[in-house]
């Protein structure tokens, strides 16, 4: 798109020359003359320059036909950053999922735009989990903290808007060694987030602990490990046991209630063999029945101590065969439906002396304005990436998320028969939701 404004504007100066020569050589022909003159500068050269600029405005402004981002032909390797900025607004006017298999959505407190975002394609999701809760140690007690996070006016709006489950996140912070070794705590734990569920209207829970009991080093002690297991298990368990009460009340035309659910996170294993803290096909097995969905975080491979892609496919593939125990993605266990393969929606701009940070779709635009890079298309990893020099002088990579890098993940969870997990929906640039 950018290719074709540049074009269309060296034919106008090529034109405007042609018209100034010309117009010298004419100078003292007949009034008839000048007029025609006139007549062929207005339509020859500022009708196509006002074009051009209304069509730059067109674009811009959200006013298009409503087609998909295939249906422009946006999807590609091949692009441009001026076609990032003047099309990542434009969203194509049918929001019905494309996406066959389930797609969670995170929405975070600190990014306010994802709320909107989760209100306005809903029907792309089957699960939105806002990051609210935490569980925590005070004293000997342990107490749920986040219900101030909590938002039941965007929970009644999304009922209206669609079907989707609101699963909110609970953090285990609380200390392991005494909630795994003590099965007073463990009962304690599980009853205030079920009686959480309940109060609140939420359709169950996506639990996270299992990094943060590997840092503490705790999975390496099997009996640990497997208080552990029995611990999320009997979380399960419990939520299972009760009903959606929202949607039994709320849908009377749904034949049965529907039992709260749990969804677990899970770490990818980041070298070619599984650790003894990493997460691995028995602890899938022993959980497959009382845990719902697995949230597997197929992101953040590089880091500013390691400046790279963000995930690429092949390590996305390896991660998913060390966890389900295969060698081979084509003979995948049923397990695999349980999976929510993660796709990340934010990128990183690393500073290649060292350092760097998170960055989100606005920040990413801001970058394209300022410093108009190439956009580049990395194959084996299949992401694009940007390199810049800031004003400082200072050297940028920056791998960022585009519709081909997207897509690419889309088409490679589809094949595996997984779901989707998104960190975070408020990062992202709007036309990546035309994707699901």
């Amino acid at each position: 798109m950018a290719k074709k404004r540049d074009r269309q504007a060296v034919s106008i100066r090529r034109k405007s020359q042609n018209v100034s020569s010309d117009k010298l050589e004419i100078v003292g022909d007949s009034s008839s003359d000048r007029r025609l003159i006139v007549i062929f500068v207005v339509f020859f050269v500022i009708s196509p320059a006002i074009s051009a600029l209304l069509y730059y405005r067109y674009t811009n402004s959200g006013g298009f036909s409503g087609a998909s981002v295939y249906e422009r032909g946006l999807v590609k390797t091949d692009i441009h950053h001026q076609e990032i900025l003047a099309e990542h607004s434009n969203v194509a006017e049918n929001t019905s999922r494309h996406y066959d298999y389930p797609v969670l959505a995170y929405i975070t407190p600190w990014n306010s735009r994802g709320y909107d975002i989760a209100k306005r394609f809903n029907s792309k999701f089957t699960h939105l989990s806002p990051v609210w809760y935490d569980l925590k140690s005070h004293g000997s007690r342990l107490v749920l903290e986040g219900r101030h996070n909590a938002d039941q006016g965007w929970i009644s709006e999304l009922r209206l808007a669609g079907d989707a489950l609101v699963l909110p996140r609970v953090v285990v912070e609380a200390l392991p060694t005494d909630l795994l070794r003590k099965k007073k705590l463990q009962d304690k734990a599980i009853d205030l987030i079920v009686s959480e569920c309940k109060e609140m209207g939420y359709d169950g829970v996506v639990l996270e602990s299992w990094s943060r009991w590997a840092a503490y080093g705790i999975l390496n002690d099997p009996d640990l490990r497997n208080s552990a297991l029995q611990f999320i298990k009997q979380l399960g368990n419990a939520l299972h046991s009760e009903l959606d009460s929202w949607r039994s009340s709320k849908q009377p035309w749904r034949s049965s209630k529907q039992p709260l659910q749990l969804v677990y996170v899970i770490g990818p294993p980041h070298s070619e063999k599984l650790e003894n803290q990493d997460f691995g096909p028995e602890d899938m097995q022993s959980l497959s029945g009382a845990v719902d969905g697995f949230s597997l975080m197929t992101y953040d491979y590089s880091s500013p101590h390691s400046p790279g892609p963000n995930a690429p496919m092949n390590w996305i593939r390896s991660a998913l065969r060390l966890v389900l125990g295969t060698k081979d993605n084509s003979l995948l266990p049923l397990e695999a439906g349980k999976i929510f393969l993660g796709i990340n929606f934010y990128g990183y701009d690393y500073r290649l002396s060292g350092g760097g940070g998170a960055i989100t779709g606005n920040d990413y635009q801001s970058v394209l304005r300022k410093y108009k890079p190439l956009v580049q298309w990395e194959e084996i990893s299949a992401e694009h990436f940007i390199l810049y020099t800031d004003n400082n002088q200072n050297k940028h990579a920056v791998f960022y998320p585009s519709l081909k890098s997207i897509s690419t993940r889309l088409e490679a969870a589809r094949s595996l028969g997984t779901g989707i997990s998104i960190w975070e929906i408020g990062q992202g640039l709007d036309y990546f939701f035309d994707l699901l």
